[in-house]
């Protein structure tokens, strides 16, 4: 199993890349351009979550912080933007994962447990995800959502993930063959 660390500022960075497999940006972090710039000096993967208020070309050109530096093993994430909707944590904007991949070779995955916030909305959202072309997805898991410490509202049981799990496997060989009847990419 890898492991996938958030690094927040360029002094801790050195100690993430220590032991990370995967250095992850957050949104938060999508614009310290200090930091994009240190770790695109790192030959490490580094996944690049979108920004809650990120136009889809700000996310491409923060990404492009991290090429400039010479680290091409760049990872997308759409994880939801701020809208004027209410009823869930944020917007999951399926939109852009056809939109990344026309205008972008890099990968893009999704993050629907952030995106929606809501346990029991999640799988309809990685399933869309999957659906809209997503190379991956990043769902949150917890043996007892109720009594976790952080995010349990958006976290799915093992039991839940299991059946999306076979879901998600269906639904990825219909799209997968799909792609390859009509021979786009």
């Amino acid at each position: 199993m890898f492991i996938v660390t958030e690094a927040k500022d360029t002094q801790t960075l050195p100690l993430i890349e220590e032991v990370a497999d995967i250095i992850q940006i957050g949104a938060r972090n999508m614009q310290n351009f200090s930091l994009l710039e240190e770790a695109g000096k790192i030959k490490k993967p580094v996944l690049l979550k979108r920004g809650m208020a990120a136009t889809i070309e700000d996310l491409l050109m923060s990404a492009e912080y991290l090429l400039s530096q010479g680290n091409y093993n760049v990872i997308l994430c759409e994880r939801g933007i701020r809208t004027f909707e209410t009823h869930t944590r944020n917007t999951l904007d399926l939109n852009a994962i056809p939109v990344i991949k026309k205008h972008s070779h890099l990968p893009i995955i999704v993050d629907p447990s952030h995106g929606i916030g809501l346990a029991d909305k999640v799988p309809a959202m990685a399933l869309a995800s999957i659906a809209c072309g997503s190379d991956g997805l990043i769902i949150e898991v917890h043996s007892h959502p109720e009594s976790a410490l952080s995010d349990g509202a958006q976290s799915l049981s093992p039991q839940v993930f299991k059946v999306l799990l076979e879901k998600i496997k269906l639904l990825s060989a219909v799209v997968d063959r799909k792609v390859n009847l009509n021979g786009n990419s």
